[in-house]
């Protein structure tokens, strides 16, 4: 069984999405953890972060949308919320 195959256009494209979703979901593992500990923290801390997620989320799914109605891909998308993600780690890690 050889292992050297090469991926069309259209299945090249699908392993693409599949692999950024999949780095989205472990990159946002991090986030996720951090915001847990800062909101069992409590206090002014937690509330601002509670505050600052909700706010977050309802701006990236205006940002996804848009995207996707003015013609964008699923790929573009995916992409923008790991930038999201990343600046949401370095600065929970930089607390």
């Amino acid at each position: 069984m050889s292992f050297d195959r090469k991926f069309s256009g259209s299945e090249q494209a699908v392993y693409n999405l599949f692999f950024s979703t999949v780095m989205l979901a472990l990159e946002a593992q991090k986030v996720i953890e951090q915001r847990l500990v800062r909101l069992a923290w409590g206090g002014e801390d937690g509330e601002a972060e509670m505050q600052s997620m909700v706010v977050e989320k309802i701006h990236a799914s205006f940002e996804a949308t848009n995207t996707l109605l003015s013609g964008g891909t699923l790929e573009t998308v995916i992409a923008r919320y790991r930038e999201h993600v990343s600046v949401n780690t370095e600065r929970l890690l930089s607390l």
